[in-house]
């Protein structure tokens, strides 16, 4: 049997591309400290280089498994409000997570990037425990609909300028 899973091609690269410019949330999955797996909600941005970013709690159950494991995976793409939900687009992202602490230089310009993208933001900047975390994608997986499915590498979601 044919891999049915299809190299990129431009079609499949605009759409993950049009996918993360315009999400706003993404599902996280981690690997706890157990082994056991974990799935939540996170904030979705892109940083001003088009890179996956977020906003997370120090506090968060997700947060001591990045700190761990820093391997992840990201999901963007929301079915629409009609017909069926698998039908709709939707892009795994393979991550690794990379903290940036509130002290580096580079804080203050991601957060008011960040800012222009996710305002309701600005309460959770200002409480100590809220850092960055980067996703730098080592590859992704773009399911486009009913036998629509796309094997992407990092190279093919670079775009020019993050609208994140």
């Amino acid at each position: 049997m044919p891999d049915p899973v299809r190299p990129a091609d431009d079609d499949a690269r605009a759409l993950a591309q049009s996918l993360m410019a315009s999400a706003r949330f993404a599902a996280l999955g981690v690997l706890l400290e157990d082994g056991s797996p974990l799935v939540t909600r996170v904030a979705f941005g892109l940083d001003p280089q088009g890179d996956p970013v977020s906003l997370i709690s120090g506090l968060a159950l997700h947060t001591a498994a990045l700190l761990q494991r820093p391997a992840c995976s990201l999901l963007v793409g929301e079915p629409g409000g009609k017909g069926d939900p698998l039908a709709h687009p939707r892009l795994s992202l393979m991550c690794r997570a990379r903290f940036l602490s509130r002290q580096d230089p580079e804080h203050e310009v991601l957060a008011a990037h960040y800012l222009r993208r996710q305002p309701k933001a600005k309460l959770y900047l200002q409480l100590a425990d809220f850092t960055f975390v980067r996703f730098t994608v080592t590859g992704a997986h773009l399911n486009a609909g009913f036998g629509k499915a796309f094997r992407l590498a990092a190279t093919d979601l670079q775009h020019s300028g993050g609208t994140g």
